[in-house]
Protein backbone atom coordinates (compact mmCIF):
# COMPACT_ATOMS: atom_id res chain seq x y z
CA UNK A 1 0.00 0.00 0.00
CA UNK A 2 1.31 2.99 -0.79
CA UNK A 3 0.06 6.97 -0.19
CA UNK A 4 -1.08 8.81 -2.41
CA UNK A 5 0.80 12.44 -1.85
CA UNK A 6 3.74 9.61 -2.46
CA UNK A 7 2.16 9.28 -6.02
CA UNK A 8 1.29 12.42 -6.33
CA UNK A 9 5.32 13.28 -6.26
CA UNK A 10 6.30 10.72 -7.91
CA UNK A 11 4.45 11.22 -11.01
CA UNK A 12 5.52 15.41 -10.82
CA UNK A 13 8.60 14.00 -10.87
CA UNK A 14 8.92 12.35 -13.97
CA UNK A 15 6.30 15.45 -15.32
CA UNK A 16 2.95 14.09 -14.90
CA UNK A 17 0.83 17.49 -13.49
CA UNK A 18 -2.91 17.41 -14.71
CA UNK A 19 -5.82 14.96 -13.21
CA UNK A 20 -8.88 14.85 -14.35
CA UNK A 21 -11.56 11.47 -14.11
CA UNK A 22 -14.74 9.95 -12.79
CA UNK A 23 -15.03 8.76 -9.05
CA UNK A 24 -13.89 5.12 -7.87
CA UNK A 25 -14.12 3.67 -4.27
CA UNK A 26 -10.90 2.54 -5.21
CA UNK A 27 -9.65 5.78 -6.08
CA UNK A 28 -11.00 7.78 -3.20
CA UNK A 29 -7.65 8.25 -1.51
CA UNK A 30 -6.16 9.64 -4.80
CA UNK A 31 -8.75 11.52 -5.75
CA UNK A 32 -9.31 13.14 -2.11
CA UNK A 33 -5.62 14.09 -2.18
CA UNK A 34 -5.60 15.80 -5.44
CA UNK A 35 -8.63 17.52 -4.57
CA UNK A 36 -7.05 18.57 -1.11
CA UNK A 37 -3.91 19.63 -2.76
CA UNK A 38 -4.04 23.50 -4.00
CA UNK A 39 -0.63 22.75 -6.06
CA UNK A 40 -2.61 19.74 -8.50
CA UNK A 41 -4.68 21.01 -11.28
CA UNK A 42 -8.00 18.98 -11.03
CA UNK A 43 -10.77 18.72 -13.09
CA UNK A 44 -13.79 16.36 -12.44
CA UNK A 45 -15.78 15.18 -15.24
CA UNK A 46 -19.33 14.13 -15.25
CA UNK A 47 -17.91 10.82 -17.95
CA UNK A 48 -14.66 8.82 -18.66
CA UNK A 49 -14.91 10.32 -22.57
CA UNK A 50 -15.39 13.63 -21.11
CA UNK A 51 -12.52 13.04 -18.96
CA UNK A 52 -10.23 12.09 -21.77
CA UNK A 53 -11.17 14.81 -23.70
CA UNK A 54 -10.15 17.46 -20.93
CA UNK A 55 -6.70 15.68 -20.16
CA UNK A 56 -6.75 15.71 -24.28
CA UNK A 57 -6.93 19.52 -23.98
CA UNK A 58 -4.82 20.37 -20.96
CA UNK A 59 -1.88 18.29 -23.03
CA UNK A 60 -2.44 20.54 -25.48
CA UNK A 61 -1.66 23.50 -23.02
CA UNK A 62 1.67 21.34 -21.93
CA UNK A 63 0.58 19.66 -19.35
CA UNK A 64 0.90 15.71 -18.99
CA UNK A 65 -2.18 14.64 -17.68
CA UNK A 66 -4.01 11.33 -15.61
CA UNK A 67 -7.27 10.24 -16.28
CA UNK A 68 -8.57 8.20 -13.25
CA UNK A 69 -11.79 5.91 -13.76
CA UNK A 70 -13.75 2.72 -12.54
CA UNK A 71 -13.01 -0.14 -15.03
CA UNK A 72 -16.77 -0.05 -15.36
CA UNK A 73 -16.87 3.30 -17.01
CA UNK A 74 -13.58 2.28 -19.29
CA UNK A 75 -16.07 1.55 -22.26
CA UNK A 76 -17.01 5.23 -22.09
CA UNK A 77 -13.22 5.98 -22.75
CA UNK A 78 -13.23 3.66 -25.92
CA UNK A 79 -14.31 6.43 -28.35
CA UNK A 80 -11.70 9.03 -27.44
CA UNK A 81 -8.90 6.65 -26.94
CA UNK A 82 -9.49 5.31 -30.16
CA UNK A 83 -10.75 8.29 -32.33
CA UNK A 84 -8.94 11.15 -30.46
CA UNK A 85 -5.45 10.07 -28.39
CA UNK A 86 -4.50 7.74 -31.43
CA UNK A 87 -5.11 10.20 -34.90
CA UNK A 88 -3.58 13.37 -32.97
CA UNK A 89 -0.90 10.95 -30.72
CA UNK A 90 -1.85 12.41 -27.43
CA UNK A 91 -0.66 10.92 -24.32
CA UNK A 92 -2.36 10.47 -21.18
CA UNK A 93 -2.16 8.18 -17.93
CA UNK A 94 -5.03 5.85 -17.29
CA UNK A 95 -5.64 4.80 -13.90
CA UNK A 96 -7.92 2.14 -14.00
CA UNK A 97 -9.21 0.47 -10.88
CA UNK A 98 -10.01 -2.96 -11.09
CA UNK A 99 -13.66 -3.79 -9.87
CA UNK A 100 -14.82 -7.41 -10.68
CA UNK A 101 -10.98 -9.02 -10.08
CA UNK A 102 -11.87 -12.37 -10.35
CA UNK A 103 -11.51 -14.60 -7.09
CA UNK A 104 -12.45 -11.33 -5.31
CA UNK A 105 -16.29 -11.16 -4.56
CA UNK A 106 -18.30 -7.19 -5.73
CA UNK A 107 -21.41 -6.57 -6.76
CA UNK A 108 -22.94 -8.09 -9.83
CA UNK A 109 -22.62 -5.24 -12.30
CA UNK A 110 -18.77 -5.70 -12.67
CA UNK A 111 -18.69 -9.12 -13.14
CA UNK A 112 -17.78 -9.32 -16.92
CA UNK A 113 -16.03 -5.84 -16.77
CA UNK A 114 -13.57 -7.22 -13.96
CA UNK A 115 -12.83 -10.79 -16.57
CA UNK A 116 -12.02 -8.57 -19.56
CA UNK A 117 -10.44 -5.20 -18.46
CA UNK A 118 -7.09 -6.54 -19.30
CA UNK A 119 -8.06 -7.72 -22.67
CA UNK A 120 -10.22 -4.75 -23.68
CA UNK A 121 -7.10 -2.44 -22.90
CA UNK A 122 -5.14 -4.78 -25.12
CA UNK A 123 -7.47 -4.60 -27.78
CA UNK A 124 -7.33 -0.89 -28.15
CA UNK A 125 -4.22 -0.81 -28.02
CA UNK A 126 -3.22 0.47 -24.54
CA UNK A 127 -0.05 -1.32 -22.94
CA UNK A 128 -0.87 -1.57 -18.98
CA UNK A 129 0.79 -2.57 -15.72
CA UNK A 130 -0.10 -3.01 -12.22
CA UNK A 131 -0.55 0.47 -10.42
CA UNK A 132 2.29 0.43 -7.91
CA UNK A 133 1.36 -1.03 -4.49
CA UNK A 134 4.79 -0.74 -2.60
CA UNK A 135 6.57 2.54 -2.70
CA UNK A 136 10.11 0.90 -3.82
CA UNK A 137 7.77 0.60 -7.48
CA UNK A 138 6.47 3.85 -7.66
CA UNK A 139 9.21 5.54 -9.74
CA UNK A 140 10.40 2.25 -11.71
CA UNK A 141 6.70 1.81 -12.93
CA UNK A 142 6.10 5.65 -13.63
CA UNK A 143 9.38 6.51 -15.53
CA UNK A 144 8.01 3.32 -18.19
CA UNK A 145 4.90 5.07 -18.46
CA UNK A 146 6.00 8.10 -18.91
CA UNK A 147 8.81 6.67 -21.45
CA UNK A 148 6.13 5.18 -23.11
CA UNK A 149 3.77 7.95 -23.26
CA UNK A 150 6.52 10.34 -24.79
CA UNK A 151 8.09 7.78 -26.69
CA UNK A 152 4.73 6.77 -28.53
CA UNK A 153 2.98 9.90 -27.91
CA UNK A 154 -0.31 7.50 -26.43
CA UNK A 155 -1.74 6.65 -23.84
CA UNK A 156 -0.90 3.87 -21.20
CA UNK A 157 -2.59 2.53 -18.22
CA UNK A 158 -2.09 1.41 -14.48
CA UNK A 159 -4.74 -0.98 -13.03
CA UNK A 160 -5.37 -0.88 -9.90
CA UNK A 161 -6.65 -2.89 -7.35
CA UNK A 162 -8.83 -2.38 -4.24
CA UNK A 163 -6.59 -1.19 -0.93
CA UNK A 164 -3.69 0.43 -3.15
CA UNK A 165 -3.40 3.43 -1.60
CA UNK A 166 -4.11 4.47 2.14
CA UNK A 167 -7.12 6.39 3.65
CA UNK A 168 -6.97 9.73 2.89
CA UNK A 169 -9.93 12.37 4.20
CA UNK A 170 -11.50 14.80 1.67
CA UNK A 171 -10.24 18.62 3.01
CA UNK A 172 -11.44 20.88 0.60
CA UNK A 173 -13.55 23.94 1.15
CA UNK A 174 -17.06 24.43 0.00
CA UNK A 175 -17.84 26.06 -3.10
CA UNK A 176 -20.15 29.15 -3.70
CA UNK A 177 -22.77 28.25 -5.98
CA UNK A 178 -22.59 30.81 -8.51
CA UNK A 179 -25.40 32.01 -10.02
CA UNK A 180 -27.21 31.04 -13.48
CA UNK A 181 -25.91 33.19 -16.33
CA UNK A 182 -27.60 35.62 -18.38
CA UNK A 183 -29.79 34.61 -21.54
CA UNK A 184 -29.73 36.99 -24.62
CA UNK A 185 -32.57 36.97 -27.48
CA UNK A 186 -30.76 38.28 -30.38
CA UNK A 187 -32.75 36.35 -33.16
CA UNK A 188 -34.59 38.64 -35.98
CA UNK A 189 -36.20 35.21 -36.95
CA UNK A 190 -36.00 35.48 -40.09
CA UNK A 191 -33.76 33.50 -42.91
CA UNK A 192 -31.18 31.82 -41.18
CA UNK A 193 -27.45 31.38 -42.48
CA UNK A 194 -25.18 28.59 -43.49
CA UNK A 195 -22.67 26.70 -41.40
CA UNK A 196 -19.78 28.23 -43.68
CA UNK A 197 -21.09 31.66 -43.58
CA UNK A 198 -21.20 31.58 -39.84
CA UNK A 199 -17.24 30.16 -39.87
CA UNK A 200 -16.05 32.63 -42.10
CA UNK A 201 -17.79 35.49 -40.25
CA UNK A 202 -16.18 34.40 -37.24
CA UNK A 203 -12.80 34.49 -38.72
CA UNK A 204 -13.30 38.39 -39.57
CA UNK A 205 -13.93 39.14 -35.70
CA UNK A 206 -11.68 36.71 -34.01
CA UNK A 207 -8.42 38.09 -32.75
CA UNK A 208 -5.32 36.87 -33.88
CA UNK A 209 -3.99 34.79 -31.17
CA UNK A 210 -7.85 33.05 -30.84
CA UNK A 211 -7.48 29.20 -30.76
CA UNK A 212 -10.09 28.02 -32.81
CA UNK A 213 -11.35 24.03 -32.24
CA UNK A 214 -14.11 22.47 -34.59
CA UNK A 215 -15.77 19.62 -33.76
CA UNK A 216 -15.59 16.35 -35.99
CA UNK A 217 -17.71 16.43 -39.27
CA UNK A 218 -18.23 18.78 -41.33
CA UNK A 219 -17.45 21.99 -39.49
CA UNK A 220 -14.12 21.13 -39.47
CA UNK A 221 -14.17 20.13 -42.99
CA UNK A 222 -15.59 23.95 -43.74
CA UNK A 223 -13.22 25.73 -41.31
CA UNK A 224 -10.31 24.20 -43.02
CA UNK A 225 -11.73 24.83 -46.39
CA UNK A 226 -12.75 28.82 -45.41
CA UNK A 227 -8.83 29.04 -44.01
CA UNK A 228 -6.37 26.80 -42.82
CA UNK A 229 -4.39 28.26 -39.57
CA UNK A 230 -1.97 26.68 -36.98
CA UNK A 231 -4.50 27.45 -33.83
CA UNK A 232 -6.67 25.80 -35.38
CA UNK A 233 -7.75 22.24 -34.11
CA UNK A 234 -9.77 20.13 -36.52
CA UNK A 235 -11.36 17.48 -34.04
CA UNK A 236 -11.58 13.73 -36.05
CA UNK A 237 -14.11 11.24 -34.60
CA UNK A 238 -14.73 11.81 -30.73
CA UNK A 239 -18.27 13.08 -31.20
CA UNK A 240 -19.35 15.04 -28.58
CA UNK A 241 -15.47 15.92 -27.12
CA UNK A 242 -15.03 19.37 -28.85
CA UNK A 243 -15.70 21.48 -26.11
CA UNK A 244 -14.55 19.14 -23.05
CA UNK A 245 -11.05 19.46 -25.19
CA UNK A 246 -11.59 23.39 -26.01
CA UNK A 247 -12.19 23.15 -21.67
CA UNK A 248 -9.01 21.60 -21.02
CA UNK A 249 -6.95 23.96 -23.16
CA UNK A 250 -8.98 26.75 -20.83
CA UNK A 251 -7.69 26.34 -18.15
CA UNK A 252 -4.12 25.47 -19.43
CA UNK A 253 -4.05 29.16 -21.23
CA UNK A 254 -4.52 33.05 -21.39
CA UNK A 255 -5.41 32.94 -25.81
CA UNK A 256 -9.54 33.10 -26.11
CA UNK A 257 -10.44 29.87 -26.55
CA UNK A 258 -13.39 29.12 -29.15
CA UNK A 259 -15.47 26.21 -29.85
CA UNK A 260 -17.53 25.78 -32.74
CA UNK A 261 -20.14 22.87 -31.86
CA UNK A 262 -22.73 20.40 -33.66
CA UNK A 263 -26.00 20.16 -31.95
CA UNK A 264 -26.01 16.44 -32.59
CA UNK A 265 -22.52 16.67 -30.93
CA UNK A 266 -23.43 19.22 -28.47
CA UNK A 267 -26.04 16.99 -27.23
CA UNK A 268 -24.22 13.47 -27.09
CA UNK A 269 -21.96 15.38 -24.17
CA UNK A 270 -24.45 17.96 -22.70
CA UNK A 271 -23.18 16.91 -19.03
CA UNK A 272 -20.10 18.94 -20.64
CA UNK A 273 -21.66 22.22 -20.43
CA UNK A 274 -21.96 21.23 -16.66
CA UNK A 275 -18.48 20.77 -16.54
CA UNK A 276 -17.44 23.91 -18.42
CA UNK A 277 -19.97 25.95 -16.47
CA UNK A 278 -18.78 24.63 -12.52
CA UNK A 279 -15.31 24.92 -13.79
CA UNK A 280 -16.00 28.44 -14.96
CA UNK A 281 -12.95 29.62 -17.76
CA UNK A 282 -13.49 32.97 -18.46
CA UNK A 283 -11.46 32.66 -21.49
CA UNK A 284 -13.82 29.76 -23.19
CA UNK A 285 -16.55 30.23 -26.13
CA UNK A 286 -18.83 27.76 -26.84
CA UNK A 287 -20.64 28.26 -30.35
CA UNK A 288 -23.27 25.65 -31.15
CA UNK A 289 -24.13 25.38 -34.68
CA UNK A 290 -27.91 24.23 -34.66
CA UNK A 291 -29.01 22.93 -37.53
CA UNK A 292 -31.28 20.57 -36.43
CA UNK A 293 -29.94 17.60 -38.07
CA UNK A 294 -26.77 15.02 -38.40
CA UNK A 295 -25.40 16.82 -41.42
CA UNK A 296 -22.30 14.47 -42.02
CA UNK A 297 -24.84 11.60 -42.09
CA UNK A 298 -27.20 11.88 -44.15
CA UNK A 299 -29.54 14.84 -42.92
CA UNK A 300 -31.28 12.69 -40.10
CA UNK A 301 -33.01 14.64 -37.37
CA UNK A 302 -31.64 15.46 -34.29
CA UNK A 303 -33.89 16.34 -30.81
CA UNK A 304 -32.02 20.21 -30.82
CA UNK A 305 -35.95 21.25 -31.54
CA UNK A 306 -36.88 20.22 -27.91
CA UNK A 307 -33.89 21.88 -26.40
CA UNK A 308 -32.85 25.45 -24.75
CA UNK A 309 -29.22 25.18 -25.50
CA UNK A 310 -29.28 28.75 -24.01
CA UNK A 311 -31.50 28.05 -21.29
CA UNK A 312 -29.21 24.94 -20.55
CA UNK A 313 -26.12 26.98 -20.62
CA UNK A 314 -27.01 29.43 -18.27
CA UNK A 315 -28.66 26.87 -15.86
CA UNK A 316 -25.15 25.44 -15.95
CA UNK A 317 -23.88 28.73 -14.80
CA UNK A 318 -22.07 29.67 -18.17
CA UNK A 319 -21.80 33.89 -17.50
CA UNK A 320 -23.53 34.33 -20.77
CA UNK A 321 -26.25 32.72 -23.07
CA UNK A 322 -27.15 33.78 -26.43
CA UNK A 323 -29.81 33.04 -29.01
CA UNK A 324 -28.68 33.80 -32.85
CA UNK A 325 -30.52 33.23 -36.19
CA UNK A 326 -28.72 35.89 -38.35
CA UNK A 327 -25.30 36.46 -39.18
CA UNK A 328 -25.81 40.12 -36.88
CA UNK A 329 -26.94 38.87 -34.01
CA UNK A 330 -24.33 36.16 -34.45
CA UNK A 331 -21.49 38.76 -34.64
CA UNK A 332 -22.70 40.74 -31.69
CA UNK A 333 -22.51 37.82 -29.42
CA UNK A 334 -19.67 36.79 -30.50
CA UNK A 335 -18.05 40.47 -30.43
CA UNK A 336 -19.57 41.14 -27.00
CA UNK A 337 -18.11 37.53 -25.63
CA UNK A 338 -14.62 38.66 -26.46
CA UNK A 339 -14.91 41.68 -24.37
CA UNK A 340 -15.80 40.08 -21.23
CA UNK A 341 -14.78 36.96 -18.89
CA UNK A 342 -16.88 33.88 -19.53
CA UNK A 343 -17.36 31.13 -20.36
CA UNK A 344 -20.27 32.06 -22.97
CA UNK A 345 -22.08 30.05 -24.87
CA UNK A 346 -23.70 31.32 -28.76
CA UNK A 347 -26.49 29.00 -29.47
CA UNK A 348 -27.14 29.95 -33.50
CA UNK A 349 -29.76 28.25 -35.66
CA UNK A 350 -28.08 27.51 -38.93
CA UNK A 351 -29.56 25.97 -42.62
CA UNK A 352 -28.96 21.82 -42.65
CA UNK A 353 -26.28 21.30 -45.65
CA UNK A 354 -22.74 21.88 -46.51
CA UNK A 355 -20.10 23.14 -49.09
CA UNK A 356 -20.59 21.13 -52.37
CA UNK A 357 -17.63 18.85 -53.67
CA UNK A 358 -16.51 19.33 -49.64
CA UNK A 359 -12.97 18.61 -49.39
CA UNK A 360 -11.04 17.35 -46.06
CA UNK A 361 -8.01 19.21 -44.21
CA UNK A 362 -4.91 17.98 -46.10
CA UNK A 363 -2.96 18.27 -43.06
CA UNK A 364 -2.55 15.27 -41.12
CA UNK A 365 -3.93 14.83 -37.59
CA UNK A 366 -0.44 14.41 -35.79
CA UNK A 367 1.01 17.53 -37.96
CA UNK A 368 -2.28 19.59 -36.91
CA UNK A 369 -1.77 18.66 -33.05
CA UNK A 370 1.72 19.59 -32.81
CA UNK A 371 1.01 22.91 -34.63
CA UNK A 372 -2.06 23.50 -32.69
CA UNK A 373 0.01 23.42 -29.12
CA UNK A 374 3.11 24.95 -30.80
CA UNK A 375 0.61 28.06 -31.15
CA UNK A 376 -0.92 27.51 -27.57
CA UNK A 377 3.05 27.40 -26.05
CA UNK A 378 3.16 31.07 -25.94
CA UNK A 379 -0.44 31.77 -23.88
CA UNK A 380 0.45 29.32 -21.06
CA UNK A 381 -0.50 30.32 -17.92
Amino acid sequence: MIKAQDFIAAARDVGIDFFTGVPCSYLTPLINRVISDPGTPYVGATSEGEAMAIAAGAWFGGRLPVVMCQNSGLGNTVNPVTSLNYPFRIPALMVVTWRGEPGFPDEPQHDVMGEVTHALLDTIRVPHATFPEQPEELAPRLRAAVNHMRGEALPYAFVMRKDSVETETLDSPAKAVPPAGRVVDLRSHGAVPTRFDVLTRSLGVLPGNAAVIATTGKTGRELFTAADREQHLYVVGSMGGASAIGLGVATQVRNPVVVFDGDGAALMKLGNMATIGATAPDNLIHVVLDNGVHDSTGGQETVSSFVDFAAVAAACSYRTAARCDDLAGYERALSDALKAPGPHLIHIRIRPGSLEKLGRPTVKPPEVALRFKAFLAGGLR
